[in-house]
Formats: C-alpha cells, sequence, structure tokens
C-alpha cells in the first residue's frame, strides 16, 4: 500500500513537471512546427491555458502560479447555465482550504496537498465563472481576497502547531508569504490596467469602487473595509518599496513569468509539494528565506527600466 501511494506522488509530480515544461517551451517557440504539433496534445492543450487570460494576447505570459486555469475553466463552462454562482465558489475554496488545514493537523500532510492544489484551482474557478456568466463583482474580488489572507493565516498557523515551531517564526513566515503574493499582484494589476485586461483589481486602493450592476453599494463597502484592514499594510509596504513601478510600462514576459513565482498559487504548490515528500519542518524557514526574492525582482524590475 506504501509502495502504491508512493508511485501515485511520483507519477503526479512528474505530470506536473512535464506540463510546466512543456508551457515554457511552447510559449517560448510558440511559431515553430513543433508548436503545432504538441499543441494538439492533451499536455500542450492543459499548458497553454496558463498564459493569463485576464490580459490581451499580447501581453499574456506564462504564469506558473496558474496551473489550475484548465481545470478552473472546465469547472466554469460545466456550470455556466446552473443556478450557481461565482460567490459559490468562493464559499467552496474557503471550506476546501479549511479542510486542507485541517488534515495538516490530523499529520494526513498528502491529503492536505491535494486540497491546497484544489483550493488553487476554486480560487481560480470563480473568477473564470464570472467571466463566463459575464457577471463582474467587486463582491467576489474582496470576499476572494479576504479569504486568501485568512486560510493563508490558517494554513501557517495550522503547521506551526503541529511542527512545535515559535510564533515568531510563524508570523515571519506569513508576513514573507503576504508580501511575496503581493509584489507578483502589484505587477500584475499595473500590466491589466495599463493594456485594457481585466479591471475589478486596483493599484494602491485608496476608496470603494462603485458597485456592478447586480451587487449592492453597501456590500462592497464592508467588504472593502474588511479588505483594507486585512491588505493595506502589505499593499503600502510594497508600493512604497517600488513607487515608480505604475508609471513604467516595460515588464517582459519574461520577468512576468519568473515573479509568477512568488504567487499565491506558486505558494499553495510548493506547500502541497513539500507536505507531500515530509519536509513539512522546512515550510515555514522555505518560505521566510524565500522572501528574499521580494527586493531581487523589485531591483531586476528597475534595471529593466532603467
Amino acid at each position: 500500500m506504501h509502495n502504491k501511494t508512493s508511485e501515485i506522488k511520483e507519477i503526479t509530480f512528474y505530470l506536473l513537471a512535464i506540463s510546466l515544461s512543456t508551457s515554457a517551451f511552447l510559449h517560448t517557440y510558440n511559431n515553430s512546427s513543433v508548436f503545432l504539433f504538441l499543441k494538439q496534445t492533451p499536455i500542450g492543450c492543459c499548458s497553454n491555458v496558463l498564459l493569463m487570460s485576464k490580459l490581451p494576447a499580447k501581453h499574456r505570459f506564462l504564469d506558473f502560479s496558474d496551473y489550475g486555469r484548465t481545470s478552473a475553466r472546465w469547472i466554469a463552462h460545466s456550470l455556466k447555465n446552473t443556478f450557481i454562482t461565482p460567490i459559490h465558489i468562493t464559499l467552496l475554496f474557503g471550506i476546501v482550504g479549511v479542510i486542507a488545514c485541517g488534515f495538516i493537523l490530523s499529520n494526513q500532510y498528502y491529503l492536505a496537498g491535494i486540497f491546497l492544489i484544489l483550493k488553487s484551482i476554486l480560487d481560480a474557478a470563480d473568477g473564470e465563472l464570472a467571466r463566463v456568466k459575464k457577471t463582474p463583482s467587486y463582491t467576489g474580488r474582496y470576499l476572494d481576497s479576504i479569504f486568501d489572507i485568512l486560510l493563508n493565516t490558517m494554513i501557517v498557523l495550522s503547521i506551526c502547531y503541529v511542527t512545535q515551531g515559535s510564533i515568531i517564526m510563524a508570523v515571519l513566515a506569513f508576513v514573507g508569504i503576504q508580501l511575496q503574493g503581493t509584489l507578483y499582484n502589484y505587477y500584475y494589476v499595473i500590466l491589466r490596467n495599463d493594456f485594457d485586461g481585466d479591471n475589478t483589481s486596483r493599484i494602491n486602493e485608496k476608496n470603494a469602487p462603485i458597485a456592478f450592476s447586480g451587487e449592492k453599494q453597501k456590500h462592497v463597502n464592508l467588504l472593502y473595509k474588511i479588505f483594507n484592514i486585512l491588505y493595506r499594510g502589505f499593499d503600502q509596504a510594497i508600493y512604497h518599496a517600488d513607487r515608480q513601478a505604475p508609471k513604467n510600462q516595460n515588464f517582459p514576459n519574461w520577468f512576468m513569468s519568473c515573479i509568477s513565482l512568488l504567487g499565491l498559487g506558486s505558494q499553495m504548490l510548493l506547500m502541497a509539494v513539500m507536505l507531500s515528500v515530509g519536509l513539512l519542518n522546512y515550510v515555514l524557514p522555505f518560505f521566510i528565506g524565500y522572501t528574499a526574492l521580494v527586493p531581487v525582482f523589485i531591483l531586476l524590475r528597475r534595471y529593466i527600466n532603467r
């Protein structure tokens, strides 16, 4: 039984590695005859959607944190003509995240890893469903972000508890995770706003937005206030660390692909892998050290736009 479980783990990781590698190859050689052949394969079709759908085609980049997009789109199209709304999916990914924490606390780390990946897929599915149903929503956008930070807190505390780590290490890991994700989102939102992509997210949000048709302004205002309390510190820290970024429109696709390794999806994938292969005690120290990439990417962006 143990050998079978190990084989399943190896196969899962090999398939994911092949998919990501193929994605990079397709993105690099998208005009070649090999590209045309690989596009017809299942892996090629799946990897193609890693090119971010919230941006115009010219500015789409290979997003390593968006590996769940294929499944998310399948879920969205399956639910297009049902009563299920994007908010329902957001609530579901919140529940899945809580279940993942429960598996961590019960020492079921492989199952915890699976549910972290499922959380990432559902996290993308609510936005896809909103696009399919043509129902953009600030309510959903803020609720999604609020769930993300609350679940990040729960995941870090769960790992800290089972490893008997210090609360200081947990706080440093949590702050690091948030700063990493905030930097990626900061640059990504700049791209979306500059090049007519999806515009439900804004740079340095100071006021509640006007509600879309079909949602109530009071709900948007309330969720914005909660969002602002939870995220304002991280947003301001990144904004002040690189306040010139909105004035520079040169964000090469390769740069955005690299920085996507700091995105929430990438973070959940790294956690899932580390939990599954028995590296539980290294998760929090890893993400503390991983934060060193934040100033590295900021300096690299400045160098690119010098």
